[in-house]
């Protein structure tokens, strides 16, 4: 596998709040194609633990520990697990972790891999080439979770017309490829006006169930606050509403901010009694800039947020 050419989506913003200095440590918790690991180790004289499930970024991760001698290590695993991780790998505590979310370039890439209809291949989606495949859930999930699944994971508001087109597609043949499958979503959806796939959201949708993406964010984000030393960072780019929203909810809460405040309803009885654990960098998500956009169609829905672990609680 050759070094990987492409730059990843909020590459320099990323390494703006990040901040990288000589001597500290960084978790990349969404290896991939290694390109925000490859920023850390060129920014300073620091060293990264590389984590990712997807076994076939070892030759890469090689590579990189040929370039950077004793400062680069992959651990395979998920991501949702670094805390753990780390202490296996002798590490107690991190000054940064940076989360890249969702699908990496090299994945959508491959069309063995089944993320894609760009190209044709088996329907496969699974990230740690492990477990429940997206054929299988394509062809043995009912109808009424199929169609719940595409819409609250895809945002498709026509995800019941497109389940019963798969429930009645499998009953003459088994959907085992990405070109059946986008096929029949382009059977019964119309494509918008926004010239975005039919098929988009679907496949969206099916990614994040095979890989438990929205859970695996959450264990994650708890993960790097056990492992992050204060006044380490944490900075997380999405490319979904759904994990936005975790992200945001996760600041805020470790904020002290409580969402759900009226002034013209009393203080709840804990209110003010919750002592912050980080504070944020960025007050609100920060998105690709246009520039970026135009270069890189897959930066338009990403966003960014940022937070710093305190040195100590703060009431």
């Amino acid at each position: 596998m050759a070094e990987a050419a492409h730059i990843p989506v909020m590459y320099n913003e990323m390494l703006e709040y990040m901040s990288p200095a000589d001597g500290e440590v960084y978790v990349d918790g969404t290896f991939g194609a290694g390109g925000y690991t490859k920023g850390l180790l060129n920014a300073a004289d620091c060293s990264v633990y590389a984590i990712d499930r997807d076994p076939n970024v070892q030759k890469l991760a090689e590579d990189l520990k040929q370039k950077y001698p004793g400062r680069v290590e992959l651990l395979v695993g998920n991501f949702a697990d670094m805390d753990e991780l780390l202490k296996n790998a002798g590490v107690e505590g991190v000054n940064g972790v940076v989360l890249d979310i969702g699908v990496s370039s090299m994945q959508i890439d491959n069309a063995g891999r089944g993320f894609s209809f760009q190209k044709d291949g088996p329907l496969d989606m699974r990230m740690s080439c492990e477990g429940l495949d997206a054929a299988t859930v394509v062809n043995q999930t009912e109808e009424n979770e199929l169609a719940d699944i595409i819409y609250k994971y895809g945002g498709e508001r026509k995800s019941r017309r497109v389940a019963r087109a798969i429930v009645q597609a499998r009953k003459e043949s088994a959907i085992t490829t990405t070109k059946q499958l986008a096929d029949i979503v382009r059977s019964v959806v119309r494509a918008a006006k926004d010239k975005i796939d039919p098929a988009t959201r679907t496949f969206q949708a099916l990614r994040i169930w095979v890989n438990d993406e929205l859970g695996q964010l959450t264990r994650a984000l708890d993960a790097a606050e056990n492992i992050l030393l204060p006044g380490g960072r944490l900075v997380i780019v999405s490319f979904h509403s759904l994990e936005d929203s975790i992200v945001k909810s996760f600041i805020n809460d470790r904020i002290g901010k409580m969402a759900g405040i009226s002034r013209h309803m009393p203080l709840p009885a804990d209110y003010g009694q919750v002592k912050p654990t980080f504070k944020a960098l960025t007050k609100r998500a920060i998105s690709a800039s246009e520039g970026e956009i135009k270069i890189n169609i897959r930066s338009r829905s990403a966003k960014l947020r940022a937070a710093i672990k305190l040195e100590e609680a703060t009431s």
